[in-house]
């Protein structure tokens, strides 16, 4: 690891929590507040915020590693883009299409969350192509 690394970690992490507290308790809080029944108490899921805190530095160093080790010498904003596109589709679309079969969530939040993400995804990608535009670091 070095300190680009590090570095891009930790933007990542605080852009990957902010982005989801927008999506989530923001955009779609009305949609989830209708669908309470499917959910933890949102007093017993402050309990376990620390493992949400834990997923997203995992999320977030693992996205940066993968973007490092694939890095190529083209332009950042189209290379990140398609990154977080491929990201999305390697997660985002195909988790929430697998609980839309198992868990009674109507489509139209699926299609809600799979395209909030999906956009966090692409915006979080041309983040940290940004972060490595001069190339990865050394060392």
């Amino acid at each position: 690891m070095n300190r680009k690394f590090i570095t891009a970690w930790l933007v990542l992490f605080v852009a990957w929590l902010a982005g989801t507290y927008i999506v989530h308790s923001v955009l779609l809080h009305s949609d989830y507040q209708q669908l309470a029944y499917l959910y933890r108490a949102e007093s017993d899921q402050q309990r376990y915020q620390p493992v949400m805190i834990v997923v997203h530095a995992i999320l977030a160093g693992a996205f940066v590693w993968i973007y490092a080790r694939g890095l190529e010498p083209k332009p950042w904003p189209a290379q990140g883009a398609r990154f977080g596109l491929a990201v999305a589709l390697l997660t985002i679309v195909p988790s929430y299409l697998a609980y839309f079969v198992v868990q009674p969530m109507p489509f139209a939040v699926v299609a809600k969350q799979i395209a909030f993400d999906g956009v966090m995804l692409i915006v979080l990608g041309m983040l940290v192509a940004w972060l490595y535009r001069d190339g990865p670091a050394r060392g």
